[in-house]
C-alpha cells in the first residue's frame, strides 16, 4: 500500500528542448510591418498549441495519481479495522489462549486472567481453573456429555449474576453445545449460552402500572472447557448479542485458540 504514496508522476518538462526563453522572438512591437517578426510570432503560437495537449495529459495524470492515492488510503484505513490476535501463554498454571490485540489486561478482576475491549466494555475474556488442591478431574468428559455440562456452565452464570435488586428477572437459554478434538490431541467442550437481564424502571412504586420492566442487557456468554494437570479449565467469552453478530468470526477463533499444557513438575 505504501507503494502508492509514490505513484505521482515526476515533473513533465513542459520547456521546448530547443527553445529556451532566451531564443523566444522579442515581443516588442515593430513601428512598420515587419514579415520576419510575424512569422516568428506564428512560430511561437504553433509551439504553444503543440504545448496544450501535453499540459492536459500532465493534469489529468496528477489527478488520476491524486485519485488511486486517495483509494489506496482508504484501503489502509479499512485493513487497520481489522483487529489482529496476540498470544498469552501461561507456562505457570498451564493454558494458552490468542485474543484480540487492542484488548487490554485488568489485573485485580478475580479471575485467573482478565482481558476486556477497551471501547466496548461488556465485551471480555478470562479464564477460571478449578483448585488443584481439591480436584481431580482426568477428562472433561468428567462432567458429563457437553449437554450436561452446559447445565452446570449456566447455573455457575446466574449464580454469579445473582441481584438482590427489587424487580430484577434473568432469562437464560443453552444455544449450542459441542466437543472436539483439538491439534494438541486433547478433547474441549464448547458452550454457548445467551442471558437476558430484565428490571423495572421504578422498583419501588406501589401500583404495578407504574413499575415498567425493560431490558438491561442482552449478553451472549461462550465457554470452552478442558482439563490438564488434575484441572478444568474454563475460558470465557462475554460480549453484548449485537456485538456478537458483528465480531462472531474473531470470537470464535480465540475459542478454537484456547490449549491446556502440563505444567512442568
Amino acid at each position: 500500500m505504501a507503494r502508492i504514496l509514490d505513484s505521482f508522476p515526476p515533473p513533465l518538462q513542459l520547456t521546448h528542448p530547443t527553445l529556451s526563453r532566451s531564443t523566444w522572438p522579442s515581443c516588442s512591437m515593430p513601428i512598420s510591418p515587419n514579415p520576419t517578426f510575424c512569422s516568428s510570432i506564428s512560430h511561437y503560437n504553433q509551439l504553444t498549441k503543440a504545448f496544450a495537449v501535453p499540459r492536459r495529459n500532465a493534469m489529468a495524470l496528477i489527478l488520476s495519481s491524486y485519485i488511486f492515492s486517495e483509494v489506496g488510503f482508504n484501503n489502509i484505513a479499512f485493513a487497520q479495522q481489522s483487529v489482529g490476535f496476540r498470544e498469552y501463554i501461561d507456562q505457570f498454571d498451564g493454558y494458552s489462549f490468542k485474543y484480540p490485540q487492542n484488548w487490554i489486561q485488568v489485573r485485580g478482576a478475580g479471575a485467573d486472567i482478565f482481558f476486556r475491549d477497551p471501547f466496548v466494555l461488556d465485551e471480555n475474556l478470562s479464564v477460571e481453573l478449578s483448585s488443584p488442591s481439591s480436584s481431580r478431574y482426568k477428562s472433561v468428559e468428567d462432567l458429563g456429555p457437553p449437554q450436561e455440562a452446559a447445565k452446570k456452565v449456566l447455573k455457575q452464570y446466574l449464580t454469579e449474576f445473582m441481584s438482590t435488586r427489587l424487580g430484577v428477572r434473568r432469562e437464560s437459554n443453552i444455544l449450542s453445545t459441542s466437543s472436539r478434538v483439538a491439534d494438541d490431541g486433547k478433547l474441549y467442550y464448547q458452550v454457548e449460552v445467551n442471558i437476558k437481564s430484565y428490571a423495572n424502571n421504578n422498583e419501588l412504586a406501589v401500583m404495578p402500572q407504574e413499575r415498567v420492566v425493560r431490558l438491561e442487557w442482552d449478553r451472549r456468554y461462550l465457554s470452552v472447557l478442558g482439563v490438564e494437570n488434575n484441572q478444568l479449565y474454563e475460558l470465557r467469552l462475554q460480549t453484548p448479542e449485537n456485538v456478537f453478530v458483528e465480531e462472531e468470526n474473531d470470537l470464535r477463533k480465540v475459542m478454537d485458540s484456547f490449549r491446556v499444557n502440563k505444567v512442568a513438575v
